[in-house]
């Protein structure tokens, strides 16, 4: 970078500060003028003022790489979301671990070096009155880092792509199977409605933060729901805590502005000024920064909308997209099991025999056995582009093996591979036939290489989700 440009960026920063100070002094009436800071105010503000700047701006390397990486003509909603909530790694994310206090160990180091900034600041400029400029910007700062990321869990939630419906597998897994966090995904997800409502609670929270008139109502539909959403997480293990935690302390900074007012209006039931501090955008440069922070939001929704939309319209990310075996959906008791010629009876206790069978809609068949799952622990965010790689509807649990299968239409083939990444080496190749609707009979090799005869029927299960809860069911 040139002297000249960085002079020039200098230069264009000086003139927002100086508007920003112009402004804050000549628009505040008299009544309201700034007092004097105290001196632990003042502390408190350099050492925030520091930490906050260290968890929102992209000081880290490696979101540079991330935003390099991603490839703009054919953008994922999953690369937007992945930039959103991204924060400073000073310890790289893969080598904290999933759960507990440790998943906060950026945030101590961060912490650390606002400690050693605000001792180094309060000797440096120890005779500072206030800071109303930077507290202001800073505010700033934090509605519309809180805005972007409250937009991207807003859509995936109001188009129900974070908690998909559970599929035929996950409705047909015993519940003690369950990882914590995969119940409460399910939960949800059974009641696409109510999802997006709550979608909808955090985008308009998100709109709210953006309009400095209505940052308080915003943090209080915050601190409703996202604050939930965050000991949620913390006593369901969803793996989230991390972000949904960086939520409530951003909106915890912004609500301490209006706890002085609203305690003297609740509790003392006493007459309270509003916030008359009333911003006078009438400087061209500081009118531009304005128009472009604005603009760049309203930006990023409408992309992040689209391609939320577009996602769940045509590619759900968490779960395959390619379609199944026609007219093969369905929940499947295994009538007769042969292996290597050796018919081997119903047993819940068998390593090998199967027990039942169910083909999804998308490419995935999942057997149940006795046979052991090593679990996936992840939490099956990750966008994909295969269907194999695609694990949310195995992960968080150990009741079913789960394959997935390409079909051979023509010469009657299905080539399985086990999606689970522990098990991944495990393929089978099965021819099949059906003699009816409701049979599907095949023979192959399994993963063990040995030959097997397996007869499918058809189970007509009735699920009261699909068949109405506010009308006569007959099952």
């Amino acid at each position: 970078m040139s002297g000249e440009t960085i002079n020039n960026s200098r230069s264009l920063f000086s003139k927002i500060f100086h508007s920003a100070g112009a402004y804050l002094n000549k628009i505040v009436p008299p009544e309201l003028k700034f007092k004097e800071w105290k001196s632990w105010e003042k502390i408190l503000f350099r050492f925030f003022f520091i930490f906050l700047l260290l968890l929102i701006l992209p000081f880290d390397w490696k979101i540079l790489r991330d935003f390099f990486s991603i490839n703009w003509l054919h953008l994922h909603l999953h690369d937007l979301f992945r930039l959103s909530k991204y924060q400073v790694q000073f310890i790289a994310e893969h080598n904290l671990p999933k759960w507990g206090i440790g998943v906060f160990a950026n945030w101590g180091i961060a912490a650390v070096v606002a400690i050693i900034g605000t001792a180094i600041w309060s000797r440096v400029d120890k005779n500072k009155k206030e800071y109303n400029v930077l507290y202001y910007w800073l505010r700033v700062i934090v509605r519309y880092r809180l805005a972007f990321v409250l937009i991207t869990y807003g859509f995936i939630k109001f188009f129900p792509l974070q908690m998909p419906y559970p599929s035929l597998s996950n409705l047909l897994t015993n519940y003690g199977d369950y990882f914590p966090w995969k119940i409460y995904f399910q939960t949800v997800g059974i009641a696409p409605r109510y999802e997006s409502f709550l979608g909808f609670v955090e985008i308009l929270s998100a709109f709210l933060l953006v309009n400095r008139r209505t940052v308080t109502f915003g943090v209080g539909l915050i601190f409703g729901f996202i604050g939930n959403v965050a000991v949620v997480n913390g006593f369901y293990d969803i793996g989230e805590l991390i972000t949904s935690a960086f939520i409530v302390l951003l909106a915890s900074f912004l609500f301490v502005n209006d706890i002085p007012r609203l305690y003297n209006l609740l509790v003392n039931e006493l007459p309270t000024r509003a916030n008359k501090l009333v911003p006078d955008f009438s400087s061209p440069t500081l009118k531009k920064a304005r128009l472009a922070l604005r603009y760049s939001f309203l930006f990023f929704v409408l992309v992040f909308a689209y391609k939320s939309f577009d996602s769940y319209a045509h590619d759900p990310y968490k779960l395959p997209k390619n379609p199944g075996l026609a007219n093969a959906y369905g929940y499947y008791n295994v009538k007769h099991f042969v292996l290597n010629k050796d018919t081997i009876a119903y047993s819940k206790t068998d390593r090998v025999r199967w027990q039942d069978v169910i083909f999804e809609k998308w490419s995935t068949l999942t057997i149940k056995s006795n046979k052991p799952v090593k679990i996936d622990f992840s939490s099956g965010e990750v966008a994909a582009e295969k269907d194999i790689d695609r694990n949310y509807e195995l992960a968080g649990y150990a009741g079913r093996h789960y394959f997935y299968y390409d079909a051979d239409t023509v010469n009657q083939v299905l080539s399985l591979q086990n999606k689970n990444i522990n098990h991944r080496n495990e393929k089978m190749v099965l021819h099949y036939e059906r003699p009816n609707d409701s049979t599907i009979v095949l023979n192959g090799i399994n993963e063990n290489s040995d030959s097997i005869h397996v007869v499918l029927s058809r189970i007509n299960k009735k699920y009261m989700m699909f068949e109405g809860r506010r009308k006569p069911v007959k099952i």
